[in-house]
C-alpha cells in the first residue's frame, strides 16, 4: 500500500512522510484505533474555519492544530438524518435515494445497493474491531443496533424549560409545521445536559482496557436546537457585542423561484423578523454559547484520549452532519444547499502528526470511510462513492480532482470546486458563485456568457444516474417538497 511506502519517503517531506510512520506497524499486524467525534448541527463557526469572528473553540482548534484541517469540507446533504446516511454507508443520496429524512432502521431497505452496504462499524467488526458509540451517531442515535455497545443518547436535544422561552411556531398563525427551536439560558448546570453525559460515557471506554482494536464514536448534540445551555456559556458572549452575520435583504432577486421554494422554512424565525423584534444578537449570542459548550465536552474526551494507553495508537476525526444558516439569507435553517449549509468541519488526527496542516481542496464526508479503511489497513470497501484522503494527508497540496457534492432532493444538487459552487434545480435553473470573491453568495453569476465554460465543466460532476427517492422518506418540511413528493 501507498501508505506503507510512504514511511520511506525522503526525511525532508515532513508532511508527506511524518504522519504515517506510525502505520508500518501495520506490517506487524496491530490495527490503530479510532476516535470519531460527530456534532450536530455545527456549521463553519469554529476559530480555526473564522466562520465567525467572536466564536470560542479552543479544543476543536487545539485538535486541528494536532493535525489536518479540511477548509472546504462539505456534507452530501443539509440536514441530519440523509447526511449521516451517507457518513455511514458510504454512498451518496444518489445512490441509495435517501435524500430526506428518514429513520436508521429505514437507511438499508431504500434499493437494492443500499441492501447491500456496510454499515461503518459492521465493516470494522468484520476486520477483528470493537466498536463503540454513545450520543447522536445515525439520525436516531444507534436506531440500526450497527454497534457492539451503544450508551444512549440520554435526554438527546433536552433538558427544555416548562415553558418556551422566546420562540414557538404555535405563537404565529401564519407558521406552518413544527420545530424544536428556542433559545436562551437553561438549565443550572452542565451534568443535566446530554453532552455532558456521553463525554462522561466515552471517557469511561477510553479508561478501560481493551483486547482488540477499537472504533469509539462519541456523537454530540448541541448547538442542534433547542439553544440552552447553562448561563455561563452565555455570560462568554455579552450580548452588546454580539456581531451578527452579513445579510443583504435584496440576495433573492438574483436567485430561481424554486431555489426560494426549497429553501423555504415556514416553522422558523426569519432574520427579518428578528431584526423588528430586536432578538437576532440574542440568537447569535445562543448558538455562540451551545458552541462553546459542546468545545469544551470535545476538549474532555481528547485529553482522555492524550491520558490513555491509547493515545500513540488511535486515529481521530471529528465532523458534523451539516451547516446552519443564522440569518443569512433572511433565514435560520439547514435545508438549503448554499455554503453555509453544507461546509463543516473536518478534520483528521493520526499519531505522529505534530506539525498543523490545512487543505483547501474540496472533500467530502462521504471521504471518511474509505480514508479510516486505509488509515487502519483494512480492504477497501467496494460500494464507497467516496475517495480516500490519504494523498491529501500525505501531501495537502496534491492534485485532487473530484469536487464535493450535495444533495437536496432528486435532480437539486450543489458542486464544490476549489473556487466555484454551481448549483442547479430539478428544473435545470442554475446558480453559480465565485466563493473566492463572493463568499456571501450574493451575486448569482450563472446567467453570464463568460462563466458557461465553468458551469459545464462543473455539471460533467453531476450523477449520471440518480436513484428514486426511497419510499420511507420523510419530507413534510415545506410546500414544495410535500406537494412534489406527495
Amino acid at each position: 500500500m501507498n501508505i506503507i511506502r510512504s514511511t520511506c519517503m525522503k526525511k525532508s517531506l515532513v508532511t508527506s512522510a511524518v504522519p504515517f510512520v506510525f502505520l508500518a506497524s501495520l506490517v506487524a499486524n496491530e490495527k490503530p484505533n479510532v476516535l470519531f467525534i460527530a456534532i450536530d448541527d455545527l456549521n463553519d463557526w469554529v476559530g480555526c474555519l473564522k466562520g465567525h469572528p467572536q466564536v470560542k473553540t479552543p479544543n476543536i482548534d487545539r485538535l486541528a492544530s494536532m493535525g489536518m484541517l479540511f477548509t472546504n469540507a462539505h456534507c452530501q446533504a443539509p440536514i441530519s438524518g440523509p447526511s449521516r446516511a451517507s457518513v455511514m454507508t458510504g454512498l451518496y443520496p444518489s445512490t441509495s435515494g435517501n435524500y430526506f429524512q428518514l429513520q436508521d432502521t429505514d437507511i438499508k431497505s431504500s434499493n437494492d445497493i443500499t441492501a447491500k452496504a456496510d454499515f461503518m462499524p459492521d465493516y470494522f467488526e468484520k476486520f477483528g474491531y470493537k466498536t463503540m458509540a454513545v450520543g447522536k451517531i445515525y439520525h436516531n442515535g444507534d436506531g440500526a443496533e450497527t454497534f457492539d455497545l451503544y450508551g444512549g443518547t440520554f435526554d438527546k436535544f433536552g433538558p427544555r424549560p416548562e415553558k418556551r422561552m422566546n420562540y414557538d411556531p404555535k405563537w404565529f398563525p401564519e407558521k406552518e409545521g413544527a420545530t424544536q427551536t428556542d433559545w436562551g439560558p437553561f438549565p443550572e448546570s452542565d451534568e443535566l445536559m446530554p453532552d455532558y453525559k456521553s463525554a462522561k460515557w466515552a471517557i469511561d471506554r477510553l479508561q478501560e482496557s481493551h483486547e482488540k482494536p477499537f472504533f469509539l464514536a462519541v456523537g454530540f448534540i448541541r448547538p442542534h436546537v433547542p439553544w440552552h445551555v447553562p448561563q455561563k456559556w452565555f455570560d462568554l458572549f455579552p450580548l452588546e457585542s454580539i456581531i451578527t452575520p452579513p445579510y443583504n435583504p435584496h440576495d433573492f432577486d438574483d436567485i430561481p423561484q424554486l431555489a426560494q421554494k426549497i429553501a423555504e422554512a415556514p416553522m422558523m424565525p426569519t432574520t427579518e423578523w428578528l431584526i423588528e423584534t430586536n432578538q437576532w444578537r440574542e440568537v447569535i449570542q445562543a448558538y455562540l454559547a451551545c458552541i462553546a459548550f459542546v468545545d469544551t465536552q470535545v476538549g474532555k474526551v481528547i485529553d482522555a484520549l492524550e491520558k490513555s494507553d491509547y493515545s500513540s495508537n488511535t486515529i481521530v476525526v471529528l465532523w458534523s452532519d451539516h451547516g446552519y444558516h443564522l440569518g443569512e439569507k433572511n433565514r435560520f435553517a439547514k435545508q438549503a444547499i448554499w455554503e453555509r449549509t453544507t461546509r463543516i468541519p473536518l478534520i483528521f488526527k493520526i499519531p505522529g502528526y505534530t506539525a498543523s496542516q490545512k487543505c483547501t481542496a474540496p472533500v467530502q464526508l462521504v471521504d471518511i470511510y474509505p480514508t479510516l479503511l486505509e488509515l487502519c489497513g483494512l480492504a477497501p470497501y467496494q460500494l464507497a462513492d467516496g475517495h480516500s484522503l490519504v494523498p491529501l494527508l500525505q501531501n495537502p497540496e496534491s492534485s485532487w480532482p473530484y469536487p464535493a457534492l450535495s444533495f437536496y432532493g432528486t435532480g437539486n444538487i450543489a458542486v464544490r470546486d476549489y473556487r466555484y459552487r454551481l448549483i442547479e434545480y430539478a428544473d435545470n435553473s442554475k446558480e453559480l458563485y465565485d466563493i473566492k470573491r463572493d463568499p456571501n453568495e450574493w451575486i448569482n453569476l450563472a446567467g453570464k456568457r463568460k462563466y458557461q465554460r465553468v458551469i459545464k465543466k462543473m455539471e460533467t460532476q453531476f450523477p449520471v444516474q440518480w436513484a428514486k427517492t426511497a419510499p420511507d422518506m420523510i419530507f413534510n418540511f415545506n410546500k414544495y417538497f410535500k406537494e412534489t413528493y406527495k
